[in-house]
């Protein structure tokens, strides 16, 4: 939604209607709304469901498109690419994280569509800097191919770092225990428990432990299950 303040300030509808048509033609699909001293409805703006992917590649195709590099700052540059398969949603989350905190300030903009295991929506993501901001939206169709693309914008990036930290991020090897099998998982101390899913939400294992607690390990590793 667009917010259109200080109406008041113009007498002339015809100005505030070309005013409109302007914005109209930066984003067709948003409704304007016209207020007085920023008064309006809460309800107006929050749980409105305002990123919608189907809307977005609609309007804009190149939402992952290809980014030229300026001409006068050789040292800004892109990288964009597609990954078939799925990634882990815990190692992604730690990956951005820890990206953003090394290197969000040399990030001028970065978004992308992640094809998350155990998902059926779409990981959606978009950011500046520091500012980074993610929701799952959209589901995968049955006939697309489950796969990842972004584009990241900055300045001397490390293309080949960010494209190793992805990777990293990918789920290639089937699961070590099968639903039913007996592990000891990581709760401060390993306690016994059984796993009773697979990819629950994300998660690589569901285990449900001796005294009925049911809890999440994210990762296929040690450091949170073991062989029982």
């Amino acid at each position: 939604k667009i917010i259109l303040n200080k109406t008041d300030l113009v007498t002339d509808e015809t100005e505030l209607a070309n005013i409109e048509k302007r914005l109209r033609s930066l984003n067709p699909q948003a409704p304007i709304l016209r207020c007085q001293h920023s008064q309006i409805s809460p309800k107006e703006l929050l749980n409105i469901g305002a990123f919608d992917l189907e809307r977005v590649l609609e309007f804009d195709p190149y939402f992952l498109g290809e980014f030229k590099q300026p001409r006068h700052d050789q040292s800004v540059s892109s990288l964009s690419t597609k990954v078939e398969g799925e990634v882990n949603m815990s190692l992604l989350d730690n990956w951005i994280r820890r990206l953003l905190h090394d290197d969000g300030e040399a990030l001028y903009r970065y978004k992308g569509i992640i094809a998350v295991k155990g998902m059926e929506k779409k990981f959606i993501f978009q950011g500046v800097g520091h500012f980074f901001s993610g929701t799952f939206g959209g589901q995968w169709k049955n006939t697309e191919k489950r796969q990842s693309a972004f584009v990241f914008i900055g300045k001397n990036l490390s293309t080949e770092m960010l494209k190793a930290g992805f990777e990293a991020c990918r789920e290639m090897k089937e699961l070590r225990f099968s639903i039913g099998t007996n592990v000891r998982a990581n709760v401060g101390t390993f306690q016994l428990g059984k796993v009773i899913d697979q990819w629950d939400s994300g998660n690589a294992y569901r285990i449900r432990l001796r005294d009925g607690k049911e809890i999440f390990a994210p990762v296929d590793i040690n450091e949170y299950v073991r062989a029982a």
